[in-house]
Parts: structure tokens; C-alpha cells; sequence
């Protein structure tokens, strides 16, 4: 690696060996590439057919929520820890574990028969495939020279990026087609394949497994603590009124107590279970900031269009994954013009494009009515995409392209953690914006819908005359207009977020100035 980053333009030129891509290499690296994808695609993929998921195994909606709660927070849990283990086990022997775990999980989950079983390998599949994420991110940035990152980067951040926005489109065919038990089995094959193909061609690295005699253990109970109380208040707080529910106030405690051991243990303890000291580096610092509130649109934005959809649309899970997909083609797309720009580019400009492009995007939402459909949201959907790629992909080399090799490994776990906090805050101030500007839209709605209105009054006869023969017209016109407002009410609730979105991600395009600039890669891209 040291070859790599001191390379001059001439010695590029002639393409020594340090410069090359190994064959085997590559084609190791695309077999993790899998699994990561895998790995990230099973969150997005469950969600959209939660509903079959309740009626297959008689849960109730409370219950049924937690198929993705203890996925979510096994995951949030497992991240940071994969640096350790991954200088512990090596990168061959954690990504095989991670792999051949998700996999047997997976099939645990696919012939679950009850909702505790499911919650149970849910929580098992989550902490175990959680290693293969920042695992290839951590590859990705050592085992290739630097000039090749330009073709790197774009892939792992188009994978990140696509794998959580096609995951509904993907989950309703798989669910429509066969069944929901398929959105497990579907892991199966292409599991043991990436098991393998990982234990025979993986050797970047030798594992230390010294270290595992030094594991702190109290670190780690302190960092569950902490970051799982964490995910199940943001998860859970938006539908309980927050503090006012008795569980989600004890796990708030939790999570405070818990957040000031596990900083006290990480800055005291000798071989700490996650270095937080990678924060020195202003870059990688800027860029954990900038993927916390990449993440928010990631996955916000991947909650609100189906929400919206389903809610006021009346859309299937299909409906929606075939709507939603116009963002994954963009993204698609892009990825090699955004490795193509980076070469050419400075990283800082991207990001700032990519922001105020997903920002633009988010505008054109700002006056969504009920009869938003494909059309009206196609361009939305394109600049999402372009915005996406364009601030994900330079912020992954900005952070973790300019650490030494030896700090990347842990490096990567904080960094990914951050898109996955960002999207569990994201989702939670959505939520709360939603349901908050709602009620408020409702009761501004409900003063104005009066019989001194006369369009109010005009729409209640019409709606009357409508029912007459089908019960008592009255009451029954006067329920439709109430849902009628109901309705217009939750639009305009989504019109506001889309407005919050906006500006949040045009005042972020500004957090740019702050990073120092990055080492160019013109001289490796030129050269070939």
C-alpha cells in the first residue's frame, strides 16, 4: 500500500506491479462485494411484505415491527465491532463467518413458526451479516493500489446506495411471485457460494488472534447497551410519544448510562474494542458527519415514497417496487460517471453537486398532491439518484482513502455505523414530522370545513346524494369527507418533510468547505 500512495506519474505509467490489479484479487473482492450487497438488501427487502410476514405467522402489528427492530439493532451492534475482529480473524476468516452465519440464519428465519423465532434468527442474521459491510469497505481502501480507487469506490458506494432502494422492488416480486418465506431462501444459494469462494480466494491479511485474548468484554456490553437502546428509542419513540412510554424511557436511561461507560472504557482501555482516535483525522471526521446525514435521505427518503404510496395511492408492495425503481437505474447509471468525474474533479465539488442535486430533488416533492404518480415522481426519483451517488461515492474516499492501512479496518466500522444512525434518526424525525404536521394540517383543515364553507357544503351534498339507497347518506357522506380530509391533511404532512429534506441537505452542501482537500487521483486515472 505504501508503493501505492508513493507512486509517481511516471511509474503508473508503466504499470509496475503495485499498480496492477491482481486477477484473484478481484475477483475476491467482487465475491464480497455479494455478500455486502446481500447483506444490506435484507433490510429494505423484509420491510416491504412485513404485512405477509404478520398474516403467515398470526402476529400482531406491534409484534411483527420487531422483525425488523432486532435486525436493525443486532446490526448497529455488530458494525463497529467488526474492526477488532477483523485484525483479530483476519478478513478471510470474518467474512466467512459473517457469510455462512447470514446464511444459516436466513434459513432459520425462511422455516420460523412463530413470531419469537422469527424476532430470534431476525436478531442472528442481523449481528452476523453485519461483518461483511464494512469488512469490503475496509478491503476496498487496502488491498487495491490508490490510483484504482476511482474504480473501486463507485462500486462499493453504488452497492451501499442501491442495495437499500431497489431492496422494496426487489421484495415485492420475490413476495408476489412465491412468498415470503423465498425473501429468506433467496440468501441460501448465493450464501454458500460467497462462503467458499471467500475461504479459497481471500489471503489479503494474516488474523492476530492474540488479540482475542485481550477482547473487552466490558466494552462490548457497554457498546450494546448504548447503541441498541439507542436504535430501539428511534425505532420505537415516533408511535409511543417518546418518553412518555414506559419501555421507551427505560432503554433512553439505558442508553445514557450506557453511552458514558462506553466512552469512558473506550478511551481507558488498553486494547479498546472500537478506536475512536480515527476522529483525529479531520477527513475522517467530516466524512462520519456527511455519511450520518447521507444516510437520512438513504433511507428516509426509501420510507417516505413507499409510505406515501401505500398510504394515499393505494399501491401493492409490487405497485411500489416497480415505481420505486426508476432511483436504482439512476444510480446504476451513475456509478461509473461519478468514477469517471473523480479523476477529473475535486471530491469536494461532487459531494457539494450531489447535495444540493438530492436537495432539488426533494423541492420538486414539495407540492405533492394525492394524485402523485410514476410521472410526477420520475424526475424526483432521477435527481435523487444522481444526488446519491454523487455525494456517497467521493465521501467514502475522502474518509477513508487518506487513513494509514492499519487504521482502515476500524475506521470503516465507525464510518458505516454512521449511514445506519443517520437512517435510524432520519426515520425518526420523519416519522415525527409526518405525524406532527398531520394533526396540525387536520385541525387547520377541520376549522375551515364548515357550513358557513360552501365548497365544504357543495362536496357534502354531492357526496350525500351519492349514498342515497346505500344506508343513512348523511353520516356516511359526512365519514367520506372526514377521510377526504384526513387524507389532504397527511399530503400536506408530506409536502413539509420533503420541504425539511430540502433545506437540511442545502445547508449540509456547505459542510464541504470544511474538508481539506483531498490527495487528486489525476495522476492515477491519466495514466491509463
Amino acid at each position: 500500500m505504501a508503493d501505492a500512495t508513493t507512486a509517481s506519474p511516471s511509474m503508473m505509467t508503466g504499470a509496475p506491479a503495485s499498480e496492477r490489479l491482481q486477477p484473484k484479487r478481484v475477483v475476491a473482492f467482487i465475491i464480497m462485494v455479494f455478500g455486502m450487497f446481500m447483506s444490506i438488501l435484507d433490510i429494505q427487502i423484509v420491510s416491504a411484505s412485513l404485512s405477509e410476514i404478520q398474516a403467515g405467522l398470526s402476529a400482531s402489528s406491534t409484534e411483527v415491527s420487531w422483525v425488523q427492530t432486532a435486525y436493525l439493532i443486532a446490526e448497529v451492534i455488530a458494525i463497529p465491532l467488526s474492526g477488532f475482529l477483523s485484525r483479530a480473524l483476519g478478513t478471510r476468516l470474518l467474512f466467512a463467518i459473517s457469510a455462512f452465519g447470514f446464511t444459516v440464519s436466513s434459513l432459520l428465519c425462511g422455516f420460523a413458526s412463530s413470531i419469537e423465532q422469527m424476532i430470534l434468527w431476525r436478531a442472528l442474521q442481523g449481528f452476523l451479516g453485519a461483518g461483511m459491510i464494512p469488512t469490503v469497505f475496509a478491503s476496498a481502501y487496502t488491498i487495491f493500489p490508490r490510483s484504482k480507487f476511482y474504480i473501486v469506490a463507485p462500486i462499493i458506494g453504488l452497492v451501499a446506495t442501491l442495495a437499500p432502494t431497489v431492496g422494496p422492488t426487489v421484495g415485492g416480486y420475490i413476495t408476489d411471485l412465491m412468498s415470503w418465506h423465498w425473501l429468506f431462501f433467496i440468501n441460501i444459494v448465493p450464501g454458500i457460494i460467497i462462503t467458499i469462494g471467500v475461504l479459497i480466494l481471500v489471503d489479503f491479511d494474516q488474523p492476530n488472534f492474540a488479540l482475542l485474548e485481550r477482547f473487552d468484554w466490558w466494552g462490548l456490553i457497554f457498546m450494546g447497551g448504548f447503541l441498541g437502546s439507542l436504535e430501539y428509542v428511534l425505532e420505537e419513540g415516533p408511535q409511543y410519544e417518546w418518553l412518555q412510554d414506559t419501555s421507551v424511557a427505560v432503554c433512553a436511561a439505558i442508553g445514557f448510562v450506557s453511552a458514558v461507560a462506553f466512552f469512558w472504557r473506550v478511551l481507558t482501555a488498553e486494547e479498546p474494542i472500537v478506536d475512536l482516535y480515527a476522529f483525529n483525522n479531520r477527513n475522517f471526521a467530516v466524512g462520519c458527519v456527511l455519511q450520518f446525514c447521507i444516510g437520512i435521505g438513504l433511507y428516509g427518503l426509501t420510507y417516505v415514497y413507499p409510505r406515501y404510496l401505500a398510504e394515499i395511492r393505494g399501491y401493492s408492495a409490487l405497485m411500489i417496487g416497480e415505481t420505486m425503481f426508476v432511483s436504482g437505474v439512476t444510480m446504476f447509471f451513475m456509478a461509473p460517471v461519478v468514477g469517471r468525474l473523480m479523476q477529473k474533479v475535486d471530491l469536494r465539488y461532487i459531494i457539494a453537486f450531489g447535495l444540493v442535486t438530492f436537495a432539488l430533488g426533494s423541492w420538486q416533492m414539495t407540492w405533492i398532491t394525492r394524485d402523485y404518480d410514476f410521472y410526477e415522481l420520475l424526475l424526483p426519483q432521477i435527481l435523487r439518484g444522481i444526488g446519491m451517488m454523487c455525494a456517497m461515492v467521493p465521501t467514502n474516499n475522502i474518509a477513508l482513502a487518506t487513513l494509514p492501512p492499519d487504521r482502515v479496518k476500524n475506521a470503516s466500522g465507525l464510518f458505516n455505523l454512521m449511514r445506519n444512525l443517520g437512517g435510524a434518526v432520519g426515520l425518526a424525525v420523519i416519522n415525527e414530522v409526518l405525524n406532527d404536521r398531520t394533526d396540525l394540517h387536520i385541525s387547520r383543515l377541520q376549522d375551515r370545513v364548515t357550513w358557513g364553507n360552501t365548497t365544504a357544503v357543495e362536496t357534502l351534498n354531492m357526496l350525500t346524494q351519492r349514498m342515497q339507497g346505500m344506508g343513512d347518506s348523511a353520516i356516511m357522506a359526512m365519514k367520506q369527507l372526514s377521510q377526504i380530509v384526513h387524507r389532504q391533511a397527511a399530503v400536506m404532512g408530506y409536502g413539509d418533510a420533503f420541504v425539511m429534506l430540502s433545506l437540511f441537505y442545502v445547508a449540509l452542501s456547505l459542510l464541504v468547505l470544511f474538508v481539506n482537500k483531498p490527495p487528486s487521483m489525476t495522476a492515477g486515472g491519466d495514466a491509463h
